[in-house]
């Protein structure tokens, strides 16, 4: 089924992104009902701003299968943007203070690039908490990502995160921990990829009544969740919506920030991304660059040689995952009574098939 933006410029990507699309009509109230409605809170940076709506969009178009999901794009006023970014947001997106007098089905709260030491310090956090404590009321469920995921477990029971000696990078294997209907028809190994700075450690979370759903030899604790008043708040340490490239273009802006000297520490290589012959191009570039570090280098960048060989390992299980998340609200709201609906143009462009 198609996914349906609630978006009033129709000139943005999401409308034109399959060949041939050219919208829909707007929902009668009827369609209204069978409808769910998740609503996006974007914190991520300006340069990953449509490529986070792309990835989550095809995440959940192709998670939907028979159901229908209609998205709404919510900004907080008080995180870091550019000119371009402001602008952009201010056509596309409402402000998340216009979220708190109204209710959804579910919301995706992204990470956002840590710039404090602290959460509480980060220019957002108000913002933040508002969120998360209007979602445990009401949303049926509230998925949060990344650093999200610390604001969401530091504001809601105290468990503080923790610095990693290096960045977390790469495509992780993660075992299934316990059944959940989240876990149904999930492999008990399977994929996704990590890309973060801090982590909260399974055992202060199950000391405050988590569950965990996923975790990894390498990475630690994945996806794990928690009841949080009328609300299942889900949470992932990784990064399941990820498309092919987004490790490879996280790698390629932190490698141009250290050779233009904005940062100290030479990235880490992705690991279980690249294949054999990518990995050396890849080694020897960044030998290169530790030893002749200078900005002009990062014109020869190999993003295409890196690009050509690259595999989507992660995507089947994230899919199964992102629809057992629809199907629990689906499944949740037909004993509750139907969030108060958001009054907006809807347009769509055709689905493709889901299992």
């Amino acid at each position: 089924m198609p996914v349906l933006v609630d978006i009033d410029a129709y000139e943005h990507h999401l409308f034109s992104r399959a060949p041939g699309a050219n919208g829909g009509a707007r929902p009668s109230q009827n369609d209204r009902v069978e409808c769910l409605d998740i609503g996006l809170i974007n914190n991520m940076p300006d340069s990953a701003l449509m490529a986070t709506e792309r990835q989550l969009f095809d995440l959940l178009e192709a998670a939907a299968g028979k159901l229908v999901v209609r998205m709404h794009f919510y900004t907080m006023k008080t995180t870091p943007r550019s000119d371009w970014g402001r602008d952009y947001v201010s056509r596309y997106y409402r402000c998340t203070d216009d979220l708190l007098s109204g209710a959804l089905d579910g919301i995706i709260v992204t990470g956002a690039e840590p710039k404090a030491l602290r959460l509480p310090e980060e220019p957002y956090w108000d913002s933040l908490v508002q969120v998360m404590d209007w979602a445990g009321e009401n949303t049926i469920s509230s998925v949060y990502s990344c650093l999200a995921v610390h604001g969401a477990v530091l504001h809601m029971d105290g468990v503080e995160r923790h610095k990693l000696p290096a960045k977390c990078i790469g495509v992780f294997a993660q075992t299934k921990a316990c059944n959940h209907p989240l876990m149904h028809d999930i492999p008990g190994t399977f994929k996704t990829p990590h890309a973060r700075w801090n982590e909260v450690q399974e055992e202060e979370l199950a000391a405050c009544g988590y569950s965990v759903l996923t975790r990894s030899a390498e990475t630690g604790v994945d996806c794990f969740v928690k009841q949080q008043k009328k609300s299942l708040f889900v949470h992932f340490q990784g990064h399941p919506e990820y498309d092919t490239q987004s490790l490879l273009g996280e790698y390629r802006r932190d490698m141009g920030r250290f050779l233009r000297g904005e940062s100290e520490v030479c990235p880490t290589i992705p690991k279980g991304y690249f294949d054999a012959e990518a990995e050396e191009i890849v080694t020897a570039y960044r030998q290169k660059a530790q030893s002749d570090r200078c900005p002009e280098f990062f014109a020869g960048f190999p993003a295409d040689q890196l690009a050509k060989d690259l595999r989507n390992a992660w995507h089947p299980a994230a899919k199964r995952i992102y629809r057992n998340w629809l199907l629990y609200m689906a499944s949740q709201r037909a004993g509750r009574s139907k969030p108060t609906a958001f009054n907006g143009r809807y347009r769509t462009r055709p689905g493709r098939a889901a299992a």
